[in-house]
């Protein structure tokens, strides 16, 4: 039997978690006793930095992770096409094109540029932005707001241009820079938002819906080259499986957090409140 260990950085209940389950799963009953998954819901949990997933694969140390691919975007400029903020694709077209020659051309990409071969891709959810100071409704309402955002440049030049003060802080600190108050602001999906406890402290969300990310379901390149290609069919067949799962999991998952937020007494602001055309005017000055 040969054992491959996946790891992720999100409680059990987040839709990432329950997605490594299913492919834990599926592998088992494509492949039975010839090749199993071990899966770590949370390094978090443990005391790494969520970020640390990225080397920890990268060595060897685990053989998989998930990971927004805002993260690989500066060693494979492709990937910047899913970082344009308030520039997003509608799921159906975004992931039409990652299971055609789109994703298979971008997954190439990713393993001439890097030792991760690219197993899936995953909804990683869509962005919206909470603070703890006012609702959100033009560009103006962003002045001054320091803004948690993913360790990526396009990300921030983007944010900065609306006036926020872009701050890049690992996930495993979010919680903590959210109630101590090191930023005003983050934008994540609505999951993250519960998931991390974000919306006891912010009290503002406001539905922008300026990104869908793009979760990358990484292998260590070099040991998923070295199984046998019957076992290399099969966790591809588990990893297509894990993706319909995942997908219909975080879709669904939208509406259960705007229902937890409302009720949590957070002040929603729906996207026909936000000044769309303003906030387009500056990002693509």
């Amino acid at each position: 039997m040969i054992e491959l260990h996946f790891a992720g950085y999100q409680p059990a209940r987040s839709v990432h978690t329950r997605a490594l389950h299913a492919l834990r799963d599926s592998v088992a009953g494509h492949a039975g006793d010839a090749l199993r998954i071990k899966v770590t819901d949370n390094i978090v949990a443990t005391g790494r930095k969520a970020g640390d997933l990225l080397t920890m694969v990268d060595t060897g140390e685990l053989d998989g992770c998930y990971f927004a691919s805002s993260y690989l975007a500066s060693r494979v400029p492709a990937l910047g096409a899913f970082d344009q903020p308030f520039q997003a694709g509608t799921r159906e077209h975004v992931f039409g094109g990652l299971d055609s020659t789109t994703g298979a051309s971008l997954a190439e990409q990713v393993a001439a540029a890097t030792n991760y071969r690219v197993l899936g891709w995953w909804d990683n959810g869509i962005r919206h932005i909470s603070n703890a100071v006012r609702p959100i409704r033009t560009p103006a309402d962003c002045v001054g707001l320091r803004l948690r955002t993913l360790d990526n440049a396009q990300h921030q030049a983007a944010f900065r241009r609306l006036g926020f003060v872009p701050m890049f802080i690992d996930v495993a600190d979010l919680p903590r820079a959210v109630a101590d108050h090191t930023v005003d602001a983050q934008e994540n999906p609505l999951t993250n938002m519960v998931n991390f406890n974000v919306h006891v402290h912010h009290k503002h969300v406001s539905l922008t819906g300026h990104l869908l990310g793009i979760a990358t379901l990484l292998m260590n390149r070099s040991r998923y080259d070295a199984l046998p290609a019957e076992l290399r069919g099969m966790l591809d067949a588990a990893v297509r499986d894990s993706e319909a799962a995942q997908r219909a999991l975080a879709e669904a998952e939208d509406a259960v957090c705007l229902a937890r937020l409302s009720d949590s007494g957070v002040a929603i602001v729906s996207a026909d409140a936000i000044d769309f055309p303003a906030f387009h005017a500056v990002i693509t000055v």
